[in-house]
């Protein structure tokens, strides 16, 4: 029986070696995490055992939930129409261009062809707000309307992810109906909790969100569901309770970041098989391709209507095709229940990896919008003025 401690030893390790080569290098941890796994897995051979599968499964719960909860509510009802039709089209143009791709042209089955569409669809939350953070567009209002875009779009590779792979019994209809009511009562419930109870060495309010993410997590897979779903949807209802208790916020991402999201991303990694990366190599630079075309044709025009210039709205279309964290979970849940192989695992995963980088270095380089270009987005009626074509 091997040792549970040199099991752990040797899996922070590998977490330790990726944090440094992130802040060395200056790419997102994740990425070095998932990196590190795949030479885990070939060179180390290393395996995944019950208690991994489960500290892995804890880690994207929890940062799917902090990813819901970054988005600031302010900023998403003051730019609700270009991000919901920009997150709208970055979702559905890559989801059914890369399912096609898959179905008609690398001969998957169906439902794996879906697993492809959901994991080609997503945009990087992480990778999108690193960005925004080093650049200081964060502050500004094309920073806040990316940002925005980014969730409606990941929210809805989340939903679909559910709705094409739940099991529509009794159990769907008791996590649908328990997902409304704890949505509807949670913000209060929070405020309370973290007003009578908070800022106390037992972490109460710590201990009651992640009650409702195990809970609502639980009911998810018994409906055959993933279990990160709910937990978007916590993370947006009680990012206002957020954005007042930054402190709370900062514990949770320590908590993630520090002990579970590791487990999670060397996991994926460890899947990825060299031989089969290189014998598809062809197949990965293809679902790559498909995915940034088909975020060029759905989002590029979108950008133009919303009154943005051409850098800016290049900026925000090549951003809007990175893709990492849900890329990656939706690929791990077609592995672990059995829709896709390995081989198909290693090519998504790739793929997903190489949308990170390339999309990202492109968008840097040369189409940083500049400090003196317009990136005001039009209003509603300026918008309306352009479809009518009126004076």
């Amino acid at each position: 029986m091997e040792n549970v401690w040199a099991i752990a030893a040797v899996w922070v390790g590998l977490a330790l070696l990726a944090s440094i080569f992130s802040i060395r290098l200056g790419i997102s941890v994740a990425l070095l995490e998932i990196l590190v796994g795949v030479l885990a897995g070939n060179l180390l051979h290393l395996h995944v055992t019950d208690w991994i599968n489960t500290f892995a499964s804890f880690g994207a719960v929890l940062l799917t939930f902090l990813a819901g909860a970054e988005i600031e509510p302010d900023a998403l009802r003051r730019h609700l129409k270009p991000s919901l039709a920009i997150g709208i089209a970055g979702f559905f143009f890559p989801f059914l261009g890369a399912a096609a791709f898959a179905r008609f042209v690398a001969g998957w089955t169906m439902p794996q062809a879906w697993i492809a569409g959901l994991a080609l669809s997503t945009t990087s939350v992480a990778v999108v707000y690193a960005v925004m953070v080093e650049t200081g567009l964060n502050e500004t209002d094309l920073g806040k309307l990316i940002l925005a875009a980014c969730f409606v779009n990941d929210l809805g590779t989340v939903l679909a992810l559910g709705l094409i792979f739940a099991n529509y019994n009794l159990w769907l209809l008791a996590f649908v109906v328990s997902t409304f009511v704890v949505l509807a009562f949670l913000p209060r419930a929070m405020r309370f909790v973290v007003t009578v109870w908070g800022n106390r060495v037992s972490e109460p309010e710590v201990k009651f969100l992640l009650l409702v993410l195990f809970f609502l997590g639980w009911l998810a897979t018994r409906a055959k569901s993933e279990a990160v779903l709910p937990a978007y949807l916590v993370g947006l209802v009680v990012a206002g309770v957020f954005s007042q208790q930054r402190t709370l916020m900062l514990r949770l991402r320590t908590i993630a970041f520090a002990l579970l999201t590791p487990w999670y991303f060397l996991k994926a990694g460890l899947y990825v098989s060299i031989p089969a990366l290189l014998s598809g190599i062809g197949l990965i630079l293809a679902l790559l391709l498909v995915k940034m075309a088909a975020k060029l044709v759905g989002v590029g025009p979108l950008t133009l209507l919303f009154g943005m210039g051409r850098r800016s709205g290049t900026y925000t279309t090549l951003l809007m095709s990175t893709g990492l964290t849900f890329g990656t979970i939706s690929a791990l849940f077609g592995l672990n229940n059995g829709i896709i192989d390995q081989a198909q695992y290693t090519a998504l995963v790739t793929a997903v990896i190489g949308s990170a980088l390339v999309p990202t270095w492109i968008a840097q380089t040369w189409f940083l919008p500049s400090s003196t270009e317009e990136t005001v987005i039009e209003t509603p009626q300026l918008v309306e003025t352009r479809i009518t074509g009126e004076e």
